[in-house]
């Protein structure tokens, strides 16, 4: 298994599977389009695609919670599939129904979806976030907030919502999307959204500084830190992300990452690289550490 943590009493994977791609949601659409994915994920090729996690060492899933990722997660179930999911709720479902689908499957803890949290805050609704909280509460599950807005996580901990882990974009998606409904909702594409690499360090230092649990997302930018990279390029791409991003977060946080099996084994290949780098940082905090024993004795 990969490195782990402990996720309000169950060992989670420090490096989770993001279903964004089993959905379609491309943020490289120059390079596959939203179409080229929806057409690709069946159902059977999800379930391969979890099977293939499991084997590589993952043991969780941050998935949405939609009826058709709901039931290949109790067909992956049926067949033996193990892993444990941390839920977005479905926002184009009510949210009590939503919950009430999700019982059948392996669900470790639910959270406040990331675009329905800001538009709600960029529309002045922070009371109606908190109302979808309590309901998440009442499920019985960990409860979390998910945003691309730092601000959000800052004025949360301000005001001490009834949150038990933060789910937190390193991309601010909402630059001149303010004040839009999500997707879900509205059907918009993804085409034409770009990020921006000065956003990650505030996120960053955001999750370094908050006392609770915090699962970091969209760490590869959706794709796009590729931009530029050759094919044999990407893997030294990969390690360094895994360098930049967990040198900052915290013993107790998480990273999930998106994965597409059509071009290669992106999930093969993202847990080596993981623990190769994991591997490394530990090696380097122990000497770290052994030097400091010297200077002391």
């Amino acid at each position: 298994m990969l490195p782990t943590t402990n996720f309000f009493g169950h060992e989670v994977t420090r490096l989770i599977i993001g279903d964004n791609p089993f959905n379609g949601h491309s943020y490289i659409t120059d390079v596959i389009t939203q179409e080229e994915l929806l057409a690709y994920h069946t159902e059977e090729r999800i379930i391969e695609a979890l099977f293939t996690a499991q084997q590589a060492g993952f043991n969780t899933l941050l998935p949405l919670g939609d009826p058709f990722i709901l039931r290949t997660l109790q067909h992956f179930s049926q067949r033996g599939g193990r892993l444990q999911a941390i839920f977005q709720p479905y926002t184009a479902i009510g949210l009590e129904l939503n919950l009430r689908m999700m019982k059948d499957t392996n669900a470790i803890g639910a959270y406040h979806q990331g675009t329905t949290t800001d538009f709600l805050f960029e529309n002045g609704q922070t009371d109606t976030i908190r109302q979808n909280l309590k309901i998440l509460r009442e499920s019985g599950l960990p409860v979390g907030l998910g945003t691309h807005r730092p601000d959000v996580i800052e004025l949360a901990e301000s005001e001490n919502w009834d949150v038990d882990f933060y789910v937190a974009c390193l991309q601010n998606a909402r630059r001149g999307r303010e004040g839009e409904q999500s997707g879900f909702i509205t059907g918009k594409s993804k085409q034409g959204l770009r990020f921006f690499p000065e956003d990650r360090p505030i996120m960053l230092d955001l999750i370094a500084k908050v006392d609770k649990p915090c699962i970091a997302f969209k760490i590869f930018a959706g794709g796009q830190i590729f931009y530029g990279h050759s094919p044999e390029e990407i893997p030294d791409v990969v390690r360094n992300v895994y360098r930049e991003v967990f040198s900052k977060l915290k013993p107790s946080d998480i990273a999930a990452v998106g994965v597409y099996q059509g071009t290669k084994d992106q999930i093969g290949e993202n847990a080596r690289l993981f623990r190769e780098v994991m591997q490394e940082m530990s090696l380097s905090s122990t000497a770290v550490n052994s030097q400091s024993d010297v200077k002391e004795g």
